[in-house]
């Protein structure tokens, strides 16, 4: 697809920015539709729709809430207009707990049972760290945030059971405080870091191999900086196995209509 024939990806709103992926554009979200909240998905048979809430609920900081689509719904007031099926640039589809396809779109295999789950995502904090003057590495890179599994579980809910997956954003050790003053002010979507410097702190050994997206490179001096990620769904279905679940692939996700002023506390 022509990627020169539609605005910038800051400057797109959330309509025209999923539109385009609804045709075929695949690439990661980060940067688009700056002032609009973007989402994880995570959508899971009915039956294990109370266990996914639950799940959700003991681990908010990793799993945020912004929206649930009933069974059977496709589109809700996050996304006017839009389809879940069609509207993330990339999705990913598990059939009991293994990665089957990454495909464009999902209506072949959506099944109406399917209950979807929308995640708040550390996407959305960046444009306001980037107002502040903060590099964002993967951004000024040209590629996909880094996020690790790390060696601390969840709170397990019902059938539901896995790792705390992270995003990782270095930083100048100067730049550390503001990073966290801006982030915590948006609690909807991961807020404040859940570490900071160390990563073997959080059991990742090799900070060139994340397990989710690419790797960055660290300038000498800067420190690593660590939120909880909307992946931690995805970990969780690994580990414990549904019949179906149904997720973005990590790094291209929903953009939706959600103002991130909504998202801000004081």
């Amino acid at each position: 697809m022509n990627t020169t024939d539609h605005p910038a990806p800051a400057e797109t709103t959330p309509e025209q920015a999923r539109a385009l992926f609804r045709k075929g554009l695949r690439r990661p979200t980060t940067g688009y539709s700056a002032g609009y909240a973007q989402a994880n998905l995570i959508a899971v048979p009915r039956e294990q729709a109370f266990d996914m809430l639950l799940f959700a609920q003991r681990n908010p900081k990793s799993c945020p809430v912004l929206g649930v689509l009933e069974a059977g719904q496709h589109s809700s007031e996050l996304l006017t207009g839009g389809d879940i099926r069609t509207d993330i640039p990339a999705y990913r589809v598990y059939k009991n707990g293994e990665l089957v396809a990454e495909p464009d779109h999902v209506i072949d295999v959506w099944r109406e049972d399917l209950v979807a789950f929308l995640i708040g995502c550390s996407f959305t904090f960046e444009a306001p760290l980037l107002e502040a003057g903060l590099p964002v590495a993967h951004i000024d890179q040209g590629t996909n945030v880094p996020m690790y599994r790390t060696d601390r579980q969840c709170q397990s809910a019902g059938t539901l059971s896995g790792p705390l997956v992270v995003s990782m954003r270095p930083f100048p050790p100067e730049s550390i405080a503001t990073a966290v003053r801006i982030t915590s002010r948006y609690p909807g979507v991961h807020g404040a870091p859940v570490h900071i410097g160390a990563p073997e702190g959080l059991g990742i050994s090799d900070l060139q191999a994340p397990d989710f997206g690419s790797p960055v490179h660290i300038p000498e001096g800067w420190i690593p900086v660590f939120w909880a990620c909307g992946v931690t769904p995805q970990a969780a279905v690994m580990q414990s196995s549904p019949e179906l679940a149904i997720s973005h692939a990590p790094g291209h996700m929903l953009i939706t209509d959600l103002p991130n002023s909504q998202l801000q506390v004081p």
